[in-house]
């Protein structure tokens, strides 16, 4: 070997080594300073900062508790001293400030709305189920669709129709629940409510909660995209998500087709579909396709999912409450006699004065909301209530399922059911701020939907108890199922008896 070729080889040897050492030494400073967070976020002072890794902050301890999200952010929140944030750093991931302060939440979603949006992160994560439909929408369109919807959603359509088709409904559930007290068998009360909430194709519901897990996992895992492909590699079996969307665009198309030819030829519908297609878009057009589509989409979720989930998880907790129960079926009894059943304005008023069902609801919503984790991105920089400051781009999150449970916000009886607790001394039915019981969210985006699905739950209640004595099936595991909402993982196995 020539010298010359030495020599060239010893610088060639020596830069290696000294990019290395200049690699080392860059590394080392950067675990140092970010020893705790993700590399280049920035600290936060006068924050509570969920401790993580260096370099990566939260992301695997997120990743890890997955499945457990809703007690993974109770975690920290546990901690935290009132007036303050919790902040979390993890890998593709804005940064995220914690709370569960109802001050700082009324800020966020009422009194400085105007500044924080569903972000981008949001809407990629859930495009491909949501579209561009209301929950997923900002700004002036999202107005413009609020608005059509308010026209639907109105006292005169809750007392004279829905209160009617819910009662219909009830019919075919009851079938099933008479034929299972024939038959002695047991039934899952959880897969029930979601065919009353919407009588629908077993393919289009299956991928219907698939995309609703995909998109929580989107939203919450940067690996998901990886996830996503090694599966369609390795696991070419299993349906994928476009194949997963491609039976809900086609189930919807199908049943929006259905409809406009039913209307063409005279029929009259007076479901949620033929309203909203009587309705307009921003520029005065009537809805097309893909905007119906949309909005399915969007009322499924918020109709068809929380409303079933929501009774589930109420008869969950009558079951566990003899006296709760009993409470509840002596006022059903006193309200709702059966010929009432039939008259729709009756029934509607008549469920407005029950209050402990109301109570039984609320309390249910507290321990179990329909959306137990939420978030707003800011688009300017801001200041909470409580002093802590959030930056332009960072997420603000708030644990409605944290803020339930919260002994310092609910009481040191705060894990309890206890529908006693919302009423005042004089018997009257509380009314708490949408801060620290934002079940139906809160400010200009409150649920427009909320007295409907008060109204169908409250039915159902009312109809069933009042004839069915529901039994918990002993030694099974009753859990969330992680999602954007809050369905039970394994259902819900009762056994049916009728009521004496």
């Amino acid at each position: 070997m020539s010298m010359t070729s030495f020599t060239t080889d010893n610088k060639i040897f020596k830069s290696f080594g000294f990019a290395g050492s200049a690699a080392a030494v860059a590394l080392t400073y950067l675990t140092l300073k970010y020893n705790d967070r993700v590399v280049f976020d920035a600290p936060r002072p006068n924050t509570v900062h969920k401790k993580g890794l260096p370099l990566v902050g939260s992301t695997f301890s997120l990743l890890a508790n997955l499945e457990e999200i809703n007690h993974f952010y109770s975690m920290p929140l546990k901690l935290l001293v009132r007036k303050r944030c919790n902040t979390i750093s993890a890998v593709g991931l804005p940064r995220g400030v914690q709370s569960i302060d109802p001050l700082n939440i009324e800020h966020v979603l009422k009194h400085n709305f105007e500044n924080y949006v569903k972000g981008v992160l949001f809407h990629n994560s859930t495009v491909h189920l949501l579209g561009h439909g209301i929950f997923n929408a900002n700004g002036a369109q999202w107005r413009y669709q609020r608005k059509a919807a308010s026209l639907i959603f109105n006292v005169k359509n809750f007392r004279d129709h829905f209160t009617d088709v819910f009662v219909k409904e009830l019919v075919l559930v009851q079938g099933i629940f008479n034929n299972a007290i024939e038959n002695k068998s047991v039934v899952d009360f959880h897969e029930i409510m979601y065919k009353f909430t919407l009588d629908s194709f077993v393919p289009f519901a299956e991928s219907f909660d698939e995309l609703q897990k995909n998109s929580f996992d989107r939203f919450m895992n940067f690996m998901e995209p990886v996830n996503r492909k090694f599966s369609e590699i390795f696991m070419p079996w299993k349906p994928t998500v476009a194949s997963h969307q491609k039976v809900i665009d086609e189930f919807a198309n199908s049943v929006i087709q259905k409809r406009r030819a039913q209307l063409a030829a005279g029929e009259v519908h007076k479901d949620l579909l033929s309203r909203f297609m009587e309705t307009t878009n921003e520029n005065g057009e009537p809805l097309n396709d893909k905007e119906l589509r949309d909005t399915i989409m969007n009322f499924i979720i918020a109709g068809r999912d929380t409303t079933a989930q929501t009774l589930s998880w109420l008869l969950y907790n009558v079951m566990l409450h003899p006296e709760v129960e009993e409470k509840l079926v002596q006022e059903i009894r006193t309200h709702v006699p059966e010929e009432l059943e039939q008259d729709s304005p009756a029934l509607y008023e008549a469920i407005k004065d029950m209050k402990y069902a109301y109570a039984v609801l609320y309390e249910t919503l507290r321990l179990h909301p329909s959306v137990p984790v939420n978030q707003k991105q800011a688009l300017k920089d801001d200041i909470l209530p409580d002093g802590t400051p959030l930056k332009s781009g960072d997420v603000f999150i708030w644990s409605t399922y944290s803020l339930g449970r919260n002994k310092e916000i609910w009481g040191d009886d705060a894990k309890e059911f206890k529908p006693e607790r919302w009423f005042t001394e004089e018997g009257d039915l509380k009314r708490e701020s949408q801060g620290k019981w934002p079940a139906f969210h809160a400010g200009p985006r409150v649920c427009l939907g909320q007295n409907l699905a008060t109204l169908e739950a409250l039915v159902a209640v009312c109809v069933l108890l009042k004839r069915y004595k529901f039994s918990l099936v002993p030694n099974q595991n009753v859990t969330y199922q992680v999602s954007l909402t809050l369905p039970m993982k394994y259902g819900l196995k009762v056994t049916i008896d009728p009521r004496a």
